[in-house]
């Protein structure tokens, strides 16, 4: 639904992502709350295996996400239609399920889960990315379901 590229934070001297919602989603209300929802559900993460969000706004009736920014290349990409050695994909599945076990735990289901929604590192690390379709839910205490 975005574009994201590269850019600099010049408040902090960092390298960063910005994704951006473009002009032909700006005013659609359902792509601008779907776009600002990413956004909230992102501040309310805090995992090595989710994007972090730095920042959110709009200029000129341009809406942007600042994130973190990360090397490497989608689960997609990783694939190319090929699988991938079985010691790497327990890795990739283990970290994943540990960013949406954390998602879960604070009421949030992403609800797009794909190769193309997966984002992995140089280093290895699978990152769970774009929460735009994410859903929130009540949070149940894991101790009532055993109950």
């Amino acid at each position: 639904m975005g574009e994201v590229g590269r850019a600099t934070d010049s408040k902090l001297d960092r390298e960063v992502a910005i994704k951006v919602l473009p002009d032909s989603f700006a005013a659609d209300p359902d792509r601008l709350a779907r776009f600002s929802r990413e956004a909230h559900v992102l501040a309310s993460l805090n995992h090595p295996n989710i994007a972090t969000i730095h920042d959110v706004g709009e200029v000129d009736g341009c809406a942007f996400l600042v994130m973190e920014l990360l090397e490497g290349e989608t689960l997609r990409e990783c694939i190319r239609g090929r699988p991938l050695e079985i010691g790497r994909t327990i890795a990739l599945a283990a970290q994943i399920a540990e960013a949406l076990d954390e998602a879960h735990a604070k009421g949030i289901v992403h609800r797009d889960i794909k190769p193309a929604n997966i984002f992995v590192t140089e280093r290895g690390r699978a990152e769970v990315l774009d929460f735009g379709l994410a859903s929130q839910t009540q949070r149940t205490d894991p101790a009532l379901l055993l109950g």
